[in-house]
């Protein structure tokens, strides 16, 4: 599905928003509807699910990751649904590389941990408890009533926030605040607290996450065109601008966009016109075509987290 957020999510109390409201109401039914007529499946092994209230890119992945690396004792596995992959029944991956069939966001988690990529989590959880994993970090899901959460972390963009406050359609929101809060366990806020997010969510612990660049980042004295096909580009595109890097031109594509020849030489194009080199994200990165993706450059960067996370994972 071609996604992008309009933008009077973002644009305050928009006219549009209150048209759009009473299909929220009956969002907000059918999300009730489903969860209570959903008897949810309780796994043997501790599930942590990393969620977000706010459709588009909140940082789950990164956070994944990074939660991950708190877990070098255990037997630790992802669980992710595979979204924009061909594969349904589930299955455990290392190392994989073909984005087509798992999905990106497996493709990236496989490099750091097991993961387990099933459209049925509930059955995902049950090739875990075969394998003898210790620990399942579910990447997403939080609003999925088919199993059972020890805790739930909620990932939020610091700079978009909650956006005009509405759920969807008539906002970004897949449930309200107050609805959110209290299967939540904690709230990381991505980036500056622009939008008091914080505020949103009293009695929740709070913690606050930065992207900081990992080694083997790209030459910052070239200029780059940068593409991006994620929630929201403009989030890496300013990743970009704070590092130092100059940006010659930028283009936005939909979340999880399978890019295709031509879409790849009119960025050579872009590039060339600009006497630039062209610069993505590492999760574009796994869905380009292998034969292209040799001289394009990523951005490797990774979440690092402030405030007491061991103590919440607890």
């Amino acid at each position: 599905m071609k996604f992008f957020a309009p933008d009077f999510w973002y644009a305050g109390r928009h006219p549009l928003a209150y048209v759009l409201l009473p299909l929220s109401w009956i969002w907000r039914f059918a999300a009730y509807l489903r969860a209570a007529l959903t008897k949810p499946y309780t796994s043997g092994v501790k599930v942590i699910c990393v969620g977000n209230i706010a459709v588009g890119g909140t940082g789950k992945t990164p956070a994944c990751i990074a939660l991950a690396t708190r877990f070098q004792d255990k037997k630790i596995a992802f669980l992710t649904r595979g979204y924009g992959g061909r594969q349904r029944n589930p299955v455990v991956i290392r190392h994989a590389t073909d984005a087509a069939q798992y999905g990106d966001e497996a493709v990236l988690l496989s490099r750091h941990a097991p993961v387990i990529v099933a459209a049925n989590r509930a059955r995902g959880l049950k090739v875990a408890e075969q394998q003898g994993f210790d620990i399942v970090i579910a990447d997403d899901g939080f609003q999925n009533p088919s199993f059972t959460k020890d805790i739930s972390v909620l990932v939020i963009n610091g700079a978009t926030g909650l956006g005009n406050g509405f759920v969807m359609p008539a906002g970004p929101l897949r449930e309200t605040p107050a609805s959110a809060a209290a299967r939540a366990g904690a709230v990381l806020i991505v980036g500056p607290d622009a939008t008091h997010v914080s505020d949103a969510f009293p009695g929740l612990p709070i913690l606050n996450a930065h992207f900081s660049l990992l080694p083997g980042a790209p030459d910052v004295s070239v200029p780059y065109v940068a593409f991006a096909g994620i929630g929201q580009p403009q989030k890496f595109f300013n990743t970009l601008g704070d590092a130092g890097y100059v940006i010659a031109e930028t283009v936005s594509f939909p979340d999880h966009h399978a890019y295709t020849g031509a879409d790849l030489d009119r960025l050579q194009r872009l590039a060339a016109r600009h006497n630039a080199r062209l610069i993505t994200t590492e999760k574009d990165y796994v869905r380009l075509l292998p034969a292209a993706n040799v001289n394009i450059a990523t951005l490797p960067v990774a979440l690092a987290i402030e405030g007491d996370l061991d103590g919440i994972l607890k």
